[in-house]
């Protein structure tokens, strides 16, 4: 019996083969004759992994796939990560001072439908506590070094919100198991040439190995060579380099000075005078990177910036350049396009793997299980164009708030390199807070509580005195305000230090103490 839809994944690495294995489970190809799902890996083209952060949805994608927690953290040297420490963004550091602020992954605490950001913007500025430390308890315990769940809670489970860092390579060979697990073919082999039929469609690929191989859908995930959507179909790309000036990364990996270090359970993102450095702490070493601008920045400069971050460790480093943007079409025939080979926007916030959840949940949900296998294809790419889009807004707000004196964040100030919808949020927040009918949730990736931390971190002024009559119960917020502090006290008791629960994930023992 021939197959009804067959689809071809030219490439491997975290975008291939998570793209692979989340089809192969939502169609449940294992169980079904009539699909097949066959993914192309070169084996001399090795993984890039300029991210190696997460979002918090990963961990229904991941429980989705039916993948063990505890096997997943010890098979990628994975931590827990509750969010991201932004460290000298919004001021120039002078006399050896710097300025922080935190974005947690769990939202603001809310009660009875009322919101406590009103209470908060409606203190005084030079006595209230920060922003994410007054609305949740998740800045404490992070700070603190604590893990955001306890050994012998369930699998993706927690009292917090979190995510994971991880090693790239190692989760590509997790996602690589489990999608030949869920039937998957794998074949090893070069892409040599890709035929195109008498309408432009993909007809079939050329390989070294395996001869033509043929499909009714084509997944390009072959990374920033973009084979099939970009050379072959010459799809265009769609720059954003006039809002997001960073083009390149310096990355490298160290180890601990000693096993026993107290290991962060958050990213830590440190601004330097063209951009950023990223360190997050694995669970044997640090990846560490320098994200920067070329305009602004010479790439011996930047070197120079990640080497003083590492101390005097002699590191091989690694440069990685890229453009920031997306193809204009991302679905287009019988090709679509995911992960780097879609877009890459910049390492920030995690957004390379939080998009390819998104393309693979909407090629899920749409599959054009009979008919044009084209069909789904202006609807996909309105939701993916609109979702780059919007994270373009969100990582803007992350610079164009900033007080620092150096070119880079001069040129982020000026008006001419914000998006003009961003322009138009930001004169609504000057005198109320984001809020919920600001976003269309399908279109987006962040929460408007997500751009309350970021707004607030950098010391963006909501005025709401005129009104302050209309927030009258300042007593009840004091004191919701205060068991916020007392849950945090209670939690940096009760949490184990982050490193500790790592070692007993990696030795077993947690299993041990759930049982």
């Amino acid at each position: 019996m021939g197959h009804n839809r067959s689809i071809i994944i030219v490439g491997g690495g975290t975008a291939g083969w998570l793209t692979a294995a989340y089809l192969a489970r939502f169609l449940e190809v294992s169980n079904h004759s009539d699909i097949e799902i066959t993914l192309l890996e070169s084996p001399e083209i090795g993984i890039i992994g300029v991210g190696e952060g997460t979002f918090p949805t990963i961990r229904e994608t991941l429980k989705f796939l039916g993948i063990d927690e505890s096997g997943f953290i010890r098979a990628t040297s994975a931590t827990f990560k509750q969010g991201i420490r932004f460290v000298d963004w919004a001021e120039t550091p002078r006399d050896g001072k710097h300025n922080h602020y935190f974005h947690p992954f769990e939202a603001p605490f809310y009660t009875d439908g009322a919101s406590l950001v009103p209470y908060w913007l409606l203190q005084d500025e030079a006595t209230r506590p920060p922003f994410a430390e007054a609305v949740t308890f998740q800045n404490r315990v992070a700070e603190a070094q604590r893990a955001p769940k306890r050994p012998h809670e369930g699998d993706f489970a927690g009292p917090l919100n979190y995510a994971y860092h991880f090693d790239a390579a190692r989760l590509a060979a997790v996602l690589a198991e489990r999608a030949r697990q869920l039937g998957v073919t794998h074949l090893q082999g070069e892409l040599i040439g890709v035929e195109l039929d008498e309408r432009g469609a993909i007809d079939h690929l050329l390989t070294a190995e395996h001869g033509e191989l043929k499909a009714d859908l084509y997944i390009d995930c072959s990374g920033f060579r973009a084979e099939l959507i970009g050379r072959a179909l010459g799809v265009p790309f769609r720059s954003v380099r006039r809002w997001l000036f960073a083009d390149r990364a310096v990355v490298c990996k160290i180890p601990y000075d000693r096993p026993d270090v107290p290991l962060e359970s958050y990213t830590i993102a440190t601004a330097h005078q063209a951009g950023w450095t990223w360190d997050i702490g694995l669970a044997g070493a640090r990846g560490i990177g320098c994200v920067y601008s070329s305009d602004h920045m010479a790439d011996e400069e930047a070197e120079a910036v990640l080497r003083a971050h590492v101390a005097p460790t002699d590191v091989m480093v690694r440069r990685i350049p890229f453009e920031a943007g997306y193809r204009e079409r991302q679905w287009e025939k019988n090709c679509i396009a995911v992960g780097l080979a879609g877009g890459f926007l910049e390492p920030l916030e995690s957004t390379g793997m939080v998009l390819i959840e998104a393309a693979i949940g909407m090629i899920g949900e749409l599959f054009p299980h009979n008919g044009p296998v084209d069909a789904p294809a202006r609807r996909f790419n309105q939701l993916i164009n609109a979702r780059y889009d919007n994270i373009v807004n969100f990582l803007k707000l992350h610079y164009c708030l900033s007080r620092r004196e150096e070119p880079f964040w001069r040129d982020n100030v000026d008006p001419a390199s914000i998006p003009e919808r961003l322009q138009e949020l930001l004169e609504q927040w000057r005198y109320r807070p984001p809020g919920r009918f600001d976003f269309i949730l399908d279109l987006e990736s962040f929460a408007f509580f997500n751009y309350q931390y970021i707004l607030y971190g950098m010391g963006f002024r909501t005025d709401l005195s005129a009104g302050r009559s209309d927030f009258p119960n300042v007593g009840a917020a004091q004191k919701i305000f205060a068991r916020i502090r007392s849950f945090g006290e209670r939690a940096m008791h009760d949490l184990p230090a982050h490193r500790s629960l790592i070692e007993q994930i990696n030795s077993g023992e947690e299993r041990l103490l759930a049982s």
